[in-house]
Order: structure tokens, then sequence, then C-alpha cells
């Protein structure tokens, strides 16, 4: 399909809220504490969603579809909404957001690991070549640039938690991939996109609020800082890359096909530096560059061979 300046539109603005959201999620470090941050976002997220997905809590009968289903979506709601974000912007707190969003490019690689090892979908050799490209370009971020710091690489905090979140969100991906047989054929519900998602987004901010009561309880963090500029954040968090970036992404994947989206995707890392250095004058790396070429490599290579459930 070729790109129309539609198309284009619907496979940049993703990547360009995912980014926006890692430079503001550093921006808000001190002002509240990120469990907060991220429950906070979701709830607004939640009220916005209301309006256009309410229909999956309408009636006794919808509600009684959503128990059935309970677990699946409780386990897509801790993965994908609450425990991702939270640790995203927890990581934000050691690490920066360029290293953060060059970290979580390496995602098509967890996903190919997650596929074999948990679904029994094999890798092409290609796919290999490119998560190996890719794997590189996240030992380049990790190691600073410096090959043989690897050999006594002390990682940030930070960058381990974003590998962690990255590995959920790979599991998270595979799940949404390989529903259960409730959520499959005849079966599954006739949620649309806000509907699906406002039911996730609902375990996602229980989940959240839990997390925040019980950090608060064992921590005892210091008070938010209210100030205008943290309820924007929040405000930009909860539309811009909940609800307009994951629209857009749907569209995007549907029209290009996930081979193409994956590779507009990596320019988050680009649209990362750039927001980096005009908001908070953290500049890129040398290292930066080739860790983003490595990572870009990776997928390109990967993304001419997908992988076929059940082969």
């Amino acid at each position: 399909m070729p790109l129309s300046p539609r198309l284009i539109i619907l496979l940049v603005l993703p990547p360009l809220m995912w980014a926006g959201n890692a430079v503001v999620g550093r921006m808000m470090v001190g002002s509240i504490g990120p469990i907060w941050l991220n429950t906070l976002r979701w709830i607004v997220a939640l009220l916005l969603l209301l309006p256009f997905g309410w229909k999956v809590l309408a009636t006794a009968e919808a509600r009684a579809q959503v128990r059935a289903r309970w677990k699946y979506l409780a386990v897509l709601g801790l993965i994908g909404v609450g425990a991702y974000n939270a640790l995203q912007y927890t990581a934000l707190h050691t690490s920066t957001p360029l290293n953060v969003t060059l970290i979580a490019s390496s995602s098509p690689v967890w996903i190919l690991l997650i596929g074999a090892l948990a679904y029994g979908v094999r890798p092409a050799r290609i796919q290999i070549l490119g998560a190996a490209l890719s794997l590189a370009g996240v030992a380049t971020v990790l190691s600073r640039g410096s090959p043989a710091a690897l050999l006594q690489i002390r990682l940030v905090e930070g960058d381990l938690l974003i590998l962690v979140a990255i590995i959920g969100w790979s599991i998270y991906s595979w799940m949404l991939a390989r529903p259960p047989a409730s959520m499959s054929g005849a079966a599954r519900p006739k949620w649309d996109w806000a509907e699906f998602l406002l039911a996730q987004v609902i375990f996602g901010v229980c989940w959240g609020l839990a997390a925040a009561g019980i950090g608060d309880l064992v921590a005892a963090p210091p008070p938010a800082q209210w100030s205008w500029s943290l309820v924007l954040a929040i405000l930009f968090m909860a539309v811009g890359p909940s609800i307009i970036a994951y629209r857009a992404w749907g569209l995007a994947v549907e029209q290009a096909g996930p081979e193409m989206a994956a590779v507009f995707y990596n320019l988050t890392p680009l649209f990362a530096a750039v927001l980096s250095a005009a908001m908070i004058g953290e500049w890129p790396q040398g290292y930066h560059g080739i860790a983003f070429l490595l990572i870009v490599a990776g997928i390109l290579v990967s993304s001419r061979s997908q992988p076929r459930p059940g082969k």
C-alpha cells in the first residue's frame, strides 16, 4: 500500500507520542512518585475513554462478559498498563529518555524469543540475524559505547528496569496475538478498540492503585509536588501516549502492516533525542547514533521474514 500523507501521519504519531512520554516522564522526576504518575495517567485515560467504550460496562450482560474473561484482562492490565509504564517512569529516575527508548526498541528481539520458547514459533535465520543486530545496539547503549566495558559492565538501574518492562510488553503482545479461546473466533466479544482498551485499563488502574498504596505504606515517599506542569504532564500522558498513540498505531498496522509499522516505531529514539535536547538539555552521544543504526538494521532485516503462527 502506498504511503499517503494520512498514513504517514498515523505511522509517525505513535513514536512521537511515546518519545514525548519518556521525556515528560523524565521532567517529572522529583515531582511525583513513578507509580502514582502512572496510576494517575491511566485514571485520566479511563475517564476519557468512557464516552467511547462505555458499552463494555453498560448492561448486566456486558459486565458478565468482562467477568468471564477477568483473568485474561487482569494479566493484560498488569503487564500492559500497570507494570510497563510504572517501570518506565521508575527507569527514568536513573536513565535518560534516549537510553530508555533505544533499549525499548529491542522489543522485536524479545518477541521472537518468547514466541519460540512459549508458543513454538520458530524464527527464520534472517530474523535471528536481525535480533543479533538489535541486541548489539542495546549492548552499545548499556556499555555506553565501550565494547571492553561489557566485560565489567555496571548497569544503571534504569537500564535494567526498562529491559524488564520491554520483556513484559513482549509477553503482552503475544497474549494479544494468541488470546485464549474465550477471546477467539465466535466466542470473542464484539468489543471495538475503545471497549477492549477500557476493559484492560480498568484492571490496570486497580493494579496501579494497589501498588501505589503498598508503596506508600512500605516506603513512605515524599508527597507529590503539585503544579500546573505536573497537571499538564498527566493530561498529556493520558491523551497522547495512551489514547491517540494507541488508536493511531492500530489504524497504521491495519493499513500498512506490522512490518512497515515496526520500521516507523524505531523513530522513537530519534524523536526522544531531539525532544531531550530541546526540552531538558540532554544531548545524544556518538554511541547513541551507532546503537540507533544497529537497532534499525536489525528491525529491517527481521521484518523481511515474519514468523507464521503454528509454523
